[in-house]
């Protein structure tokens, strides 16, 4: 989670120029169903493709050069080093390694987490407590190819299956899978096989789990910090566990979204001055790339608790949302409050009725609640 340096985002600045195209890279799940394929084709023949070409669910195929390689009494083992392209993953350059097993007969293909790969331990996950936190597209994808190679050489698909990351459970520590019951590693996940850069599906993909975990649990109350410091002061309020905290970020969309479809009683929204006011103003994407603080609207709000009109233009040529922050509690102005009520107004919206009663607390950076509606 972030720490939330947030108050004191800048406006937009004039366009920058054109970057090249973003690399993109590969999913967990895709790392993984290679790393399977090459690790039972090796066990069959004793030979590993490398690279070893994998068909992702939209058609897409992908090659991928092997890391490690190994051979053993009644075993092979294959490993992928994860590219995630020019995308900010955690777990860019996780070694994922598939080793597989013949299984008794008749058992069909088993699941394993080795090192570093998760087991789910509460209810509300689309794998169910005590499974291996291997998610159901990337399973589906190891489950086509192992059945369609047995299939080549007339043998039963009767396996098991351990991916292992080694250094997983400390990555782990970087993710969400500690707050959603995901003991010991990391999730093997993707539904498409490609990471897109900057997407952040992985994030919002937890949001998502988190709101599950919850409601599995029958809590009636959540939090959405858009980072530590707010996610601590509204704690200090509520004194939520842990599974009640979702992880929002810059994500508020996707998470009032997913709520809209999958209901909890009450939403507590946290987060500093600046990304409120971007909420406030209707964005639902908090980052600083991707949205900004709109000086026009915070003289707006200004303008209506009486601020005096030689104020406009310091305001309106402030250089963040800070500055125009301080000036206005300078002048005794309470800015925030209207900032907290244009966001919670905001937050209906996206919610359209959804039986969400939505609160939202502004804090500054120390942690001080501004305003609480």
């Amino acid at each position: 989670m972030s720490d939330e340096p947030d108050a004191g985002e800048r406006k937009t600045s004039p366009g920058e120029p054109r970057k090249p195209p973003l690399r993109r890279g590969w999913t967990t799940g895709a790392c993984a169903t290679a790393a399977t394929k090459a690790a039972l084709t090796a066990l069959i023949t004793g030979e590993f493709p490398d690279p070893v070409g994998i068909i992702l669910p939209k058609g897409e195929v992908p090659f991928f050069p092997l890391a490690l390689e190994g051979i053993g009494e009644g075993y092979a083992m294959a490993a992928i080093v994860k590219d995630a392209g020019d995308d900010p993953d955690v777990t860019h350059g996780a070694t994922i390694i598939s080793t597989v097993f013949p299984a008794k007969p008749g058992s069909g293909i088993i699941f394993a987490a080795g090192e570093g790969v998760g087991t789910v331990t509460l209810p509300g996950l689309p794998i169910p407590p005590g499974e291996a936190a291997i998610n159901p597209v990337p399973r589906a994808m190891m489950r086509a190819i192992c059945e369609e190679i047995c299939a080549e050489y007339g043998l039963p698909a009767d396996l098991v299956i351990t991916i292992s990351v080694p250094g997983g459970e400390e990555i782990a520590r970087k993710t969400w899978n500690p707050r959603l019951g995901i003991k010991g590693g990391i999730s093997i996940l993707g539904t498409t096989g490609v990471v897109h850069p900057f997407s952040c599906s992985a994030w919002i993909h937890s949001i998502h789990s988190g709101i599950d975990v919850a409601r599995a649990a029958g809590l009636t109350h959540v939090l959405g910090a858009t980072g530590s410091t707010s996610e601590d002061a509204a704690q200090k309020i509520y004194n939520l566990p842990e599974i009640a905290l979702l992880d929002m970020g810059d994500f508020a969309g996707g998470l009032l979204k997913y709520l809209r479809a999958h209901p909890i009683e009450k939403l507590t929204i946290a987060g500093g001055f600046a990304k409120l006011t971007k909420l406030a103003q209707g964005a639902l994407d908090l980052h600083s790339s991707r949205s900004q603080v709109d000086m026009g609207f915070l003289w707006a709000e200004a303008e209506k608790l009486g601020i005096p009109m030689e104020m406009k233009e310091r305001i309106l040529s402030a250089n963040t949302a800070l500055e125009v922050l301080e000036l206005t509690q300078g002048l005794g102005l309470d800015l925030a409050r209207p900032i907290a009520e244009r966001a919670r107004t905001a937050a209906l919206d996206t919610l359209r009725g959804a039986p969400v009663a939505v609160e939202v607390i502004v804090t500054d950076r120390q942690g001080n609640v501004l305003a609480r509606v």
